[in-house]
């Protein structure tokens, strides 16, 4: 197993997550109501899984092992995906104040929910086709089996010590409880092709 494959695969819970909140994009631009109660789970999980645990393990482990290797954060794939890491926390917090201000009788609440939403479902699918069909192959081919076996270590902590243990199992049934809801595929996996992360 390698480190990129747990992220590769927590790309396809993410994906599972997104497809929902499309859902609920559809749902507030249709009737001018905010799904609070989905909503509201969507962005703690993006918050907290997507973010938290997933970015964290890339931002703390991961991208740093691949500047040691050589990549270059200014202009290189790895600042890129930075920089799209912030325009998605972003687009959650927005999402998040839209829900806010609908909770407080804002009529407008729910088209800047959806607005927002769909930027950062655009942001997200390309963010991850970007690291799926390139970042990661940049890594693989960079990393060594002991380097790989130290990030495994390396995620296994931040999931125990930085997010909490059982909270990355309690995120994917939350994924699932979501996906059931709002009647989306489970995460399966992308056939797609990739465009790549340095550009």
């Amino acid at each position: 197993m390698k480190a990129t494959e747990i992220l590769s695969a927590e790309h396809r819970v993410i994906e599972q997550v997104l497809d929902c909140l499309e859902r609920m994009a559809e749902h507030g631009e249709r009737s001018g109501r905010i799904d609070v109660e989905s909503a509201e789970k969507a962005i703690d999980f993006f918050r907290n899984f997507a973010d938290r645990c997933h970015h964290g393990k890339e931002e703390s482990h991961l991208f740093p092992a691949m500047e040691a290797r050589g990549f270059p954060r200014e202009g290189g794939p790895t600042g890129v995906m930075l920089y799209e890491h912030e325009l998605g926390r972003g687009r959650v917090s927005a999402m998040s104040e839209a829900v806010a201000a609908a909770q407080a009788g804002d009529a407008a609440a729910a088209r800047r929910f959806a607005e927002h939403a769909r930027a950062y479902i655009a942001l997200l699918r390309d963010h991850i086709e970007k690291e799926d069909h390139c970042l990661f192959t940049m890594a693989d081919q960079a990393l060594d089996e002991a380097e790989q076996s130290r990030l495994l270590e390396a995620f296994s902590r931040v999931e125990s010590e930085h997010v909490g243990a059982g909270v990355h199992d309690r995120y994917l049934r939350l994924a699932d409880e979501l996906a059931a809801q709002f009647q989306v595929p489970t995460r399966e996996s992308s056939t797609s092709g990739g465009r790549c992360c340095g550009h």
